[in-house]
């Protein structure tokens, strides 16, 4: 596509309309770096542990580590970046992640069996994360015209998930050639990249004045009450948590599997996250064209009780060349589910406490370590494939039940 036919593309509209803005486009060129660097640190430190350690406890452990403090802080970093400049907020987060970033890959280069070093590092991540991650999704809102929103959203999601491609499998190639210290080099070098961009942002003055919120307390009770008078919308929130605690850690705990079930070592690692990765973006793309049919609460609950079932076929398969269609049809279900979830309720909630119940689901996200934690105590008593099998399980019970059982979720339909 030539550099003409390319302005026009963008000038039409559509998911890539966003690009043509200045801000957003260094937005998400910065953006894109963030998610790639993360996936390299995550990836090689899920290795690093499971390699040096051998222990599944271990994992989530330091796992837990970097989701704990979402749980915990993930609403006051809400707060925080309802009332200060989230471009600035960006800009320190970052800078701070990039201090972690350096201090692991020192930690790793210089200190034998670093460990426990590396859980306390995964713990300060995680508190800069909390307040990171606010910032950088409400900061989108800022940077592109309301008529491009959406796509700036979507682009958004596409880039994460890509980065989930590119990061596992550079991090397998850098691990093979040149080590796993060189991974959090990589990672840590980055920063300097994302926060370049994020200095080249300049929001109109209107978006730089200071913000004057209602107190934060006052404005958490009043999103705790809008829940309780919306029993719709508390039940997507509700649903939205036990797929992220029983399913969601699958892709943590893969570490496992590549070393001690497939032993196929980092560069199989690598090869395993990237699949499930291509199958979140077809997952994106199949929801994206049922736009109509995501919209509805049996679709949602469809892909829900599939995602759990691509879980169980994937932890039984005998081999891994058996395992890699479950993994890639899991990445599929988990973003169809997740972008069917989001979008019902996005629709649903009134613009006024968007932000509180989106927040919400940041928080969320937390649960992620804690139930890849869990997953690794389960897997003490019964093996990794028992543990992720069993708790996969509960997600298409669960699924089988809310059809039976909530008739106003499985009839809730939006237009």
């Amino acid at each position: 596509m030539s550099g003409l036919r390319l302005f026009a593309f963008l000038q039409d509209g559509g998911t890539f309309a966003a690009l043509r803005h200045r801000n957003y486009r260094r937005f998400w060129i910065g953006n894109f770096v963030s998610y790639v660097g993360d996936w390299l640190d995550q990836v090689a430190l899920n290795w690093l542990v499971i390699s040096t350690t051998g222990s599944p406890v271990m994992l989530g452990l330091v796992n837990l580590g970097r989701g704990l403090p979402m749980v915990m802080l993930g609403l006051i970093g809400g707060a925080v970046a309802d009332r200060v400049d989230r471009r600035k907020l960006m800009i320190v987060t970052q800078a701070g992640a990039m201090v972690v970033a350096v201090l692991l890959a020192l930690s790793v280069a210089f200190i034998d069996h670093p460990v426990w070093i590396v859980m306390v590092l995964a713990t300060l991540r995680g508190c800069v994360v909390a307040f990171n991650l606010p910032a950088r999704h409400s900061l989108i809102f800022e940077l592109v015209p309301r008529e491009d929103l959406a796509g700036a959203v979507a682009l958004n999601s596409i880039t994460v998930n890509t980065a989930k491609i590119l990061g596992p499998l550079a991090s397998a190639a850098i691990i093979a050639g040149l080590g796993i210290t060189a991974c959090f080099v990589v990672n840590a070098v980055s920063f300097i990249f994302v926060m370049a961009m994020l200095f080249t942002i300049d929001l109109p003055k209107k978006v730089r004045e200071a913000r004057k919120p209602e107190p934060f307390r006052r404005s958490l009770a009043e999103g705790v009450r809008y829940l309780r008078r919306e029993p719709s919308i508390l039940l997507l929130v509700s649903v939205a948590l036990v797929p992220t605690f029983f399913c969601q850690p699958y892709l943590q705990f893969i570490t496992v599997f590549a070393a001690q079930v497939f032993e196929i070592g980092a560069e199989g690692l690598g090869l395993m996250t990237a699949l499930a990765a291509v199958g979140s973006i077809c997952g994106g793309v199949m929801a994206a064209r049922l736009q109509r049919e995501a919209r509805s609460g049996a679709i949602m609950l469809m892909f829900m009780g599939f995602y759990g079932i691509a879980i169980i076929g994937f932890s039984v398969s005998p081999t891994i060349w058996v395992a890699l269609p479950f993994l890639f049809a899991t990445g599929a279900m988990h973003i169809s589910y997740n972008s069917s979830n989001n979008t019902i309720l996005q629709m649903m909630v009134e613009d006024q406490y968007r932000g509180r119940v989106l927040s919400t689901l940041f928080v969320t996200r937390g649960l992620v370590p804690l139930g890849t934690a869990t997953m690794a105590g389960v897997t003490v008593l019964v093996g990794p494939r028992a543990a992720m099998g069993g708790m996969a399980g509960v997600v298409v019970i669960f699924a089988v039940v809310l059809w039976v059982w909530a008739p106003r979720l499985r009839n809730l339909r939006v237009s």
